[in-house]
């Protein structure tokens, strides 16, 4: 009798000691899984904001992120260890109550516990509050990757060997737009959750856009550049600046490519008040000598290079040249804090003219608009490497000049040459399709 007693309390003994030991194991797997997917999925920003506010967890956070190859490859060491081990309890602990079939049993159950309680579960979690999570398991997790270094290099060098050997190499450099598209993917996530409203999307894009745009991108075109002839006098160019809404102008001598220098209308109204009675010659002396001189800048320069220039000269504008010196364009300080801000409309203003709605809901497009201004306005996706202006962007993807009423239909747009002047198109009707 008291060997049938021992025998019980001995067998129940070790199954309650298996149990326990599953659970045990089944729970420091959770620590793991909660604690990778936490640390992962954690915001570095608001983890900075916290080590500025004195935080030791949130350093210890940081430095943990700052060789995450060592914080993954520690914690899918340990997890796969417990795992692993806690498998190999239940077997044998299911092989001893039912035989072979224990196997079958214990592949079952663990696969289901360890998916729901030691996957699942703590990921979902640490997806839901991945900082306060993060915060907590950081001193477990230094120590954790500290003790399991040494192991985690070998199995680095391992691996790296066996890449090796099938050709694959690490990047010598990393990618200078990772960071840029990783914020361009987090603006746009933000946009579609509704977080975050178009203009600040479009505000935050633009400012990402700088590197990558060049002058000529968003420059005035020579063909739109509005200059005058030095030889009209003071009291000619004052009434033609009078029904323009500019306040600096080029001015040029006998040929409009022949500029001379930039005048600005408050220098060029004090002249007039100063010398009224003044004869035309001198009159034109006095003017050149009003004329501040002319900033070239080469067409290959990107926006943000040129922004920093403004600011580092304390200058408004400045002539764009191509390779051979010819003058391409007109850029102004203006012109590039609207790719960021959008069309910036004073009282003498009329925000962006060439666009009209049309009842359909097809738009009216004068051909110069830029591609990058239209996606603006009306919220889509025309691409905008190809060609700056739409008329371009129908040529370069016509591969031929249109003529009226000749319609394409690509990017999911129709495109109706509504008027073309020479070889311009100067109006198009698109339609989304």
């Amino acid at each position: 009798m008291f060997e049938t007693i021992t025998i019980f309390i001995t067998e129940n003994t070790e199954a309650l000691i298996a149990v326990g030991a599953i659970i045990l194991l089944i729970l420091i797997s959770a620590l793991f899984s909660g604690s990778e997917t936490a640390l992962t999925a954690a915001s570095r920003a608001r983890i900075k904001q916290m080590r500025k506010q004195k935080s030791q967890r949130a350093e210890t956070v940081s430095k943990l992120l700052e060789t995450p190859e060592k914080l993954i490859g520690a914690i899918l060491l340990g997890n796969n260890l417990v795992n692993i081990l806690a498998s190999a309890i239940a077997t044998s602990f299911f092989i001893k109550f039912f035989g072979a079939a224990g196997v079958a049993y214990a592949t079952l159950t663990m696969t289901f516990v360890i998916l729901i309680f030691a996957e699942v579960l703590p990921k979902t979690y640490a997806l839901q509050q991945p900082e306060k999570l993060a915060l907590f398991v950081a001193p477990i997790m230094r120590t954790i990757v500290f003790v399991l270094t040494p192991l985690v290099v070998i199995i680095r060098a391992i691996v790296n060997f066996f890449l090796w050997i099938f050709g694959v190499r690490p990047p010598k450099e990393m990618d200078k737009n990772a960071a840029d598209a990783e914020i361009r993917g987090n603006i746009d996530l933000q946009h579609e959750e509704g977080v975050m409203v178009k203009n600040d999307r479009d505000m935050l894009g633009g400012i990402l856009d700088l590197k990558q745009m060049g002058v000529e991108d968003v420059m005035i075109h020579r063909t739109n550049i509005f200059s005058l002839d030095i030889a009209l006098g003071a009291t000619e160019i004052a009434t033609q600046i009078l029904n323009n809404s500019y306040t600096r102008v080029p001015l040029y001598r006998n040929e409009p490519d022949n500029f001379i220098g930039i005048l600005h209308t408050k220098d060029l109204l004090w002249a007039i008040n100063a010398k009224k009675q003044a004869p035309k010659n001198s009159q034109e002396k006095d003017l050149e000598s009003l004329l501040t001189p002319i900033w070239y800048v080469p067409e290959t320069t990107s926006l943000q290079d040129q922004l920093n220039n403004f600011l580092k000269r304390k200058s408004h504008f400045a002539l764009v040249v191509d390779e051979y010196g010819e003058t391409q364009g007109l850029i102004t300080l203006e012109d590039i804090l609207e790719e960021i801000v959008g069309d910036i409309i004073d009282e003498h203003d009329h925000g962006l003219i060439g666009m009209r709605r049309q009842p359909n809901g097809s738009v009216n497009v004068d051909g110069h608009v830029s591609v990058r201004d239209l996606n603006r306005a009306m919220d889509w996706q025309l691409p905008q490497d190809d060609a700056i202006s739409l008329a371009g962007l129908i040529i370069n993807e016509a591969q031929i000049i249109p003529n009226v009423g000749q319609a394409f239909n690509f990017y999911g747009f129709r495109f109706e040459i509504l008027r073309k002047q020479a070889n311009r198109l100067t109006a198009i009707r698109v339609t989304k399709l």
